[in-house]
């Protein structure tokens, strides 16, 4: 059977310029390859990646309610990451709390409105 090597997501952005500035900025991504002059940026951290492409005339994400939700990451340290981005600006929603189903996580929300959850699982009680 084949494998799966990387994922990458793939979002609508209203602002190319704006969303790359945040994810780089804001959240810690570098630039993979190309320089936005076609209209999509390819950043990542660690082992998350993203293609940010440029769609002015769409619906921002910002307008999709609950399905504005796009990527729930594991981390090393939520608390940390919770930490960074705060430090660095990020809209965040609350800070991380421990959850019944074994997980710490916490929320943010980019610029076009996409929701990202960051979680870590939380030891055995």
């Amino acid at each position: 059977m084949a494998k799966l090597l990387q994922h990458r997501l793939i979002l609508a952005v209203q602002d190319l310029r704006r969303s790359t500035e945040f994810w780089m900025t804001t959240l810690g991504f570098a630039r993979d390859f190309g320089d936005g002059s076609d209209g999509w940026s390819w950043l990542s951290r660690g082992g998350f990646a993203v293609g940010l492409g440029e769609c002015a005339n769409e619906p921002a994400a910002s307008t999709l309610g609950d399905h504005s939700y796009v990527a729930y990451v594991t981390v090393d340290d939520v608390d940390a990451l919770y930490d960074e981005f705060r430090a660095r600006g990020a809209s965040l929603q609350a800070p991380p709390s421990s959850k019944p189903w074994g997980m710490r996580e916490f929320a943010l929300r980019t610029p076009d409105g996409h929701r990202l959850t960051f979680g870590a699982v939380t030891p055995a009680a």
